[in-house]
């Protein structure tokens, strides 16, 4: 495949167009367990993520979940502005899980630039919620030689999945490549389905880097 037809393949002009019409993250808030709701922000107000060196300053405080009179503050996690809010929920009891609003988040040049690589990239995604390490091979070379050193290929033993206190290896299914980036944190739980690593197949290497390159010179 020649670096044209990936191009047609990818519609990469597509892709940027839509990120310059809404160049945002549309973050929805859940609830993490059963309680009742108190809000402490409201729609189009500005929230700010955690904050100082070690981001260690709690967010602004979005909602209290009140379990038993004990409240729990809810902080955001991200900066950003309160898109939607279920006002309806106010001082109501509700289950865990349940979407209590949304916040629109702008993207940076670098989110930008990895939202679109996760749709280039062939993605390697967690088999189960489980934390993960690469195998002891594989962060070998990479602490030698870097992430983007190392080739993978069906079959490969890549990571060690910590499972209910058991570790189990994981094989690499997809296509063939270097593995380009890492979206886990070892030893950080990961979500069934989520990416874990994205992998570029050596003749896309030249069309990664010209996205690269673009996204960083046109993008304000």
């Amino acid at each position: 495949m020649n670096e044209h037809s990936m191009n047609q393949d990818i519609d990469f002009d597509g892709i940027l167009s839509d990120y310059r019409a809404d160049p945002y993250d549309y973050v929805e808030i859940r609830t993490a367990h059963t309680g009742r709701v108190r809000f402490k922000v409201k729609k189009d107000d500005e929230v700010q993520g955690p904050g100082g060196e070690w981001r260690h300053i709690p967010g602004s405080l979005l909602y209290v979940l009140y379990r038993e009179r004990n409240p729990k503050p809810i902080h955001c996690v991200i900066n950003g502005e309160v898109a939607e809010i279920r006002t309806d929920l106010e001082g109501q009891f509700v289950e865990a899980e349940e979407k209590v609003m949304t916040i629109r988040h702008p993207l940076t040049k670098r989110e930008i630039i990895e939202s679109i690589l996760r749709k280039v990239l062939s993605n390697f995604v967690a088999p189960e919620r489980a934390k993960y390490f690469f195998s002891m091979d594989v962060q070998a070379k990479i602490e030698k030689f870097g992430q983007r050193s190392v080739t993978v290929k069906p079959g490969d033993e890549v990571f060690t999945m910590s499972l209910m206190k058991r570790e189990m290896p994981v094989y690499y299914t997809g296509e063939p490549g270097i593995i380009h980036s890492v979206y886990f944190k070892p030893g950080v739980s990961v979500e069934h389905g989520a990416p874990l690593i994205g992998v570029c197949p050596p003749e896309k290497l030249p069309l990664i880097q010209k996205i690269i390159t673009r996204v960083k010179a046109e993008w304000e």
